[in-house]
């Protein structure tokens, strides 16, 4: 994210206001800033006495205040840190009367995860005025694959498209999960290395043959064979191959297939901007389109929410996942 980015930019070159506060559904962004603050803004020798850590639910906000009030000793700043913040969302308004006045010599930071400030009240516009506003928004799914090869990319790595999206069908949207995913790749690899699906297979465990990206082409390409195998594969490791992630992913292939059939121009570009899939892509979606009609698409969907009620045990009449996922296949297939 490029406003993340800018802020600990802006930190770095010493353009530091007294108040962030760190907020929204992402919590990796608000760490990433939050762990700069707690580990940049002050030297060593100063944090001892003026970096103090807080949680939200074992503090007041009358308590931050009276900290934030206070004035460091023998250096310039002082930093606070509120983690977990979002435990205060019922008293956090009270932080009003300070950050309209706040204490030029301290650097109050809120953690606040997973929720937001109402942007019309009074709290939000006084820090807006005299600190810092950072929401930190979660990225849709087809948005993380290229967040993968941009982060890759600061750290002089490339990585093929289809183990990005191995990457994001086994740990989904949650950054901080694949973050450290990434980081282990780095530290394993060569520098410059192209990552592939047998990188990921080797270094994290996921099968690069047997994985809800192969299942996915597999149903479109309309190979029985294939997909019974990776659907057998499943069956014999359910943990690492939830029915709930099989059935969402399924779900929205053939939602953007239905989308798909719609679209009147269905060159590569613009293919994957109407769908928000990498071009790389495209083809598959092509050749789906040929193997399912309109009719075969709609009819599929309804398929699919039904296993979904029935792999949370309406109606199943006792069937195991593997079991409903079988059944599932059977009736998309034919």
């Amino acid at each position: 994210m490029n406003e993340a980015v800018q802020l600990i930019k802006d930190i770095r070159s010493g353009n530091i206001k007294p108040i962030y506060f760190l907020m929204g559904e992402e919590a990796f962004y608000i760490d990433q800033i939050s762990d700069y603050i707690e580990k940049n803004v002050l030297e060593e020798s100063e944090k001892g006495f003026n970096q103090v850590v807080m949680y939200g639910r074992d503090v007041t906000i009358e308590e931050i205040v009276a900290s934030a009030k206070r004035f460091p000793m023998m250096a310039e700043r002082q930093v606070l840190i509120v983690k977990e913040a979002q435990d205060l969302s019922r008293t956090i308004d009270k932080i009003e009367a300070y950050a309209a006045q706040p204490q030029p010599s301290t650097v109050l930071v809120f953690n606040y995860k997973y929720k937001k400030l109402d942007k019309r009240k009074k709290a939000y516009k006084a820090i807006a005025k005299n600190g810092v506003i950072f929401e930190s928004k979660k990225l849709y799914e087809n948005q993380v694959s290229d967040w993968i090869r941009k982060r890759l990319g600061t750290k002089g790595f490339n990585i093929e498209p289809k183990a990005a999206q191995m990457l994001v069908e086994f740990l989904g949207t949650n950054l901080s999960k694949i973050h450290n995913e990434l980081e282990k790749l780095i530290s394993i690899l060569p520098a410059k290395t192209i990552i592939t699906p047998s990188h990921i297979e080797e270094n994290i465990g996921i099968s690069k043959d047997f994985n809800n990206f192969e299942l996915r082409k597999a149903i479109g390409q309309r190979d029985v064979v294939k997909a019974n195998r990776i659907i057998n594969y499943f069956a014999q490791n359910p943990k690492s191959n939830p029915i709930v992630m099989s059935i969402s992913l399924l779900n929205s292939f053939f939602t953007q297939l239905l989308l798909y059939h719609g679209l009147q121009d269905k060159s590569k570009a613009s293919v994957a901007r109407a769908l928000g899939v990498n071009p790389y892509f495209v083809d598959d979606y092509a050749t789906a389109a040929r193997n399912y009609p309109m009719r075969k698409v709609s009819q599929t969907i309804a398929l699919l929410r039904d296993a979904d009620v029935k792999s949370k045990g309406v109606g199943a009449n006792a069937l195991s996942h593997a079991d409903i996922l079988k059944e599932l296949l059977f009736k998309i297939l034919h």
